[in-house]
């Protein structure tokens, strides 16, 4: 078995190897670091959408428990993008997204992004990040948008547990599911985040869902 040092090693190499696979990436530019099983992201990206594709790459490798993004977005441009260059952006994005309603609205602040308002389903909310979470200059997005209020429904555990059962990534038997009202609670293990996230888009398969209490355990060994 494996001592933590050697089992930190083993995961260093493979987010290495992941992050050298992506062709999106410059991976000499991200160093990684692993203590404990907690993996670190540093150096410099060009874009909001490589430090994404470098996040989510770290998250797919088996082993990864904990992961801390310390990667900087640095444009290689001469030209700086302002915060009213954002602004823009943003509200140009919104306004030719199609599954974003109305009621979205954006705070802007230097380069990061704050969404607010109402919206019917997680689909828009989702949707609203989307739209400008790559915009040129956008560095964060903290997605404060509320889903209107909706009646509980007596099916949404069953329509949750078969929606997760579709899932080819997941085994439904090591996921449990417990609805209150509208709030779904998953607890449980899976193997990686990528399974983790993808248990809690099957938990929104419902309309009748206003909230995602993702409580699944990725074991770091």
């Amino acid at each position: 078995m494996a001592t933590k040092t050697e089992h930190d090693l083993i995961v260093k190499t493979d987010v290495e190897a992941e992050l050298e696979g992506n062709p999106d990436l410059d991976a000499a530019e991200i160093g990684v670091s692993v203590r404990g099983g907690a993996v670190t992201l540093s150096g410099e990206v060009a874009t909001n959408a490589e430090r994404r594709a470098a996040t989510k790459a770290a998250l797919r490798v088996r082993g990864v428990r904990t992961l801390v993004d310390a990667l900087t977005v640095h444009p290689r441009t001469k030209w700086p993008v302002t915060q009213a260059d954002v602004a823009k952006e943003v509200e140009r994005a919104l306004r030719a997204a199609i599954t974003v309603p109305d009621s979205v609205q954006a705070i802007v602040h230097g380069h990061d992004v704050t969404l607010i308002g109402e919206v019917r389903g997680n689909s828009e909310r989702y949707a609203a990040t989307r739209a400008v979470q790559l915009l040129r200059g956008v560095s964060t997005v903290d997605n404060m948008i509320t889903l209107r209020e909706r009646p509980a429904s007596a099916d949404t555990e069953d329509r949750i547990r078969r929606a997760i059962s579709r899932k080819a990534l997941l085994q439904a038997r090591q996921i449990d599911v417990a609805v209150m009202g509208t709030t779904v609670t998953l607890t449980g293990t899976v193997s990686t985040w990528t399974e983790r996230e993808e248990a809690t888009r099957a938990a929104w398969a419902t309309p009748h869902v206003t909230d995602v209490d993702n409580r699944l355990i990725v074991p770091s060994a």
